[in-house]
């Protein structure tokens, strides 16, 4: 699995190509991908992801349904799936805000076994985002049915173990993945990843490679888990 700030497609040079993002998400060679930017932020909005362009490369984006007409995204959040996933249910969470921030929650099948997916894309304020969090915890826990469960996404958090992180820790698995941003010389650890405590991980940290460096300002995370033995999906 993989998440990534692709910063609207934007790379180091300013220019917008959505084709160094698919590149990158080919390189680490994900089944699935929370991403954050993935729509323009003004207008329409529209995605700078187009279904045409990520079916060429496999994908195939979530279909959120609040999204807008020319968007994949809730607040620039999508979710993208590699055939051979299986989409079983989807929301996006509604967060108390400061400015326009979202999550999205997504389950899936992967060979049968459920999991559970949630992308976010926190706020600048430390308050704000200890809140946001707070939301996410409880939409989770008021889930109908409960599965294993990551957690991934740009959380805005200059602080290693404190803030929002520390309230993810409290229920969940914090991976110690590495900086990601800015992604020509990473010093801040902005994007993370979260896992139940059930969730076996195999793998997980910071790709970095001559195209990630250029094609957005973060890089992006990857994460290989062991869904849980004796997992099943719901119903």
């Amino acid at each position: 699995m993989a998440s990534y700030n692709i910063r609207k497609a934007v790379g180091s040079d300013l220019r917008r190509r959505p084709d160094r993002i698919m590149t990158v998400l080919s390189e680490i060679d994900a089944s699935i991908a929370v991403v954050q930017e993935a729509d323009r932020r003004f207008g329409e909005r529209h995605t700078v992801l187009p279904a045409g362009l990520l079916a060429e490369h496999g994908w195939r984006a979530v279909p959120f349904e609040n999204a807008l007409p020319n968007a994949i995204g809730w607040h620039g959040n999508a979710v993208l799936m590699r055939d051979g996933v299986e989409l079983l249910r989807h929301a996006t969470l509604t967060l108390p805000v400061l400015e326009p921030r979202g999550a999205v929650l997504v389950d899936l099948a992967v060979a049968g076994a459920p999991v559970r997916i949630v992308g976010m894309h926190l706020d600048l304020s430390g308050l704000w985002r200890r809140r946001q969090a707070h939301a996410i915890l409880e939409h989770i826990a008021a889930q109908p049915e409960q599965m294993p469960t990551i957690m991934m996404g740009d959380l805005n958090e200059w602080r290693v173990t404190a803030g929002c992180i520390a309230d993810f820790a409290r229920t969940h698995k914090v991976l110690p993945t590495g900086p990601t941003f800015p992604a020509g010389n990473p010093v801040a650890r902005l994007d993370r990843v979260f896992v139940s405590n059930e969730m076996e991980v195999e793998g997980a940290g910071v790709h970095q490679s001559p195209q990630s460096r250029v094609s957005s300002d973060h890089l992006p995370l990857w994460l290989k888990v062991r869904l849980p033995r004796g997992s099943r999906r719901p119903g």
